[in-house]
């Protein structure tokens, strides 16, 4: 199900047979004193790859994901001084959009946008596709069900945001060594302006967290990833 251990001779099949592209975009920013910068990166491939697996096992939807793209726009982090690969937005959606038209070009006719990073907007780049490959391809960009199932699984109360108790838990569970123990805190964060195009997060937390990540366990990791997991897969299947 891996794009990337095709040869271009199965790759061409598995257009033919009706397979979707599956892209995550992941980001490279700092995640707090606590975690490593490359989580948006590994979490969406990760999950894309198991979410990939289980549609063709359990229902027959086959796809093929794509290796994550490491870099996107991350000017809100900039402050923190390091630990970040910013790309220009309007690069970013250049670069994207050139991958969608090389997958419909390649006879893949739906495709799939998997964002690892909330912040990162493609709409516009997803309009212009669409417009201009009717009848050709169509791309899709799902929407982040990760607040949802933190209130299914864990406490809606507790302050979330970024490398909060939600990626430090999913962290500790997938890739524990990942996460400096010792280095999680709550910051005593505030809430940030979330639609300000000159949002800075430095403007509302110390530390890069936004929230409160002490409520992490590998436990509550498992429980949420398997529950983001299992709404991705029927998600996924209804496409």
């Amino acid at each position: 199900m891996k794009f990337s251990k095709c040869t271009y001779v199965e790759i061409k099949q598995k257009a033919e047979e009706g397979y979707m592209a599956i892209i995550p975009t992941g980001c490279t920013e700092q995640q707090g004193p606590h975690a490593t910068v490359d989580f948006d990166t590994w979490f969406a491939e990760e999950l894309m790859d198991e979410v990939s697996e289980l549609l063709a096992v359990n229902f027959g939807v086959n796809s093929l994901v794509l290796p994550a793209v490491p870099f996107g726009p991350t000017p809100e982090h900039i402050n923190f001084g390091s630990g970040y690969i910013h790309i220009p937005q309007a690069l970013y959606e250049e670069f994207i959009y050139s991958i969608l038209k090389s997958l419909s070009d390649q006879g893949f006719k739906k495709l799939i946008l998997w964002r690892g990073c909330g912040g990162h907007q493609l709409d516009k780049v997803v309009t212009k596709f669409n417009e201009e490959y009717e009848n050709r391809s169509e791309v899709l960009n799902i929407s982040h069900p990760f607040h949802e199932v933190w209130c299914r699984c864990s406490d809606p109360a507790i302050e979330g945001g970024h490398a909060d108790s939600f990626t430090t838990s999913i962290t500790l569970y997938k890739h524990p060594e990942d996460i400096r123990v010792d280095k999680i805190k709550n910051p005593h964060s505030s809430e940030p302006e979330w639609d300000d195009p000159n949002l800075d997060f430095s403007k509302y937390s110390t530390t890069g967290v936004i929230g409160d990540p002490t409520y992490a366990s590998s436990e509550l990791g498992e429980k949420l990833w398997k529950e983001v997991v299992k709404t991705l897969v029927n998600t996924f299947k209804e496409l």
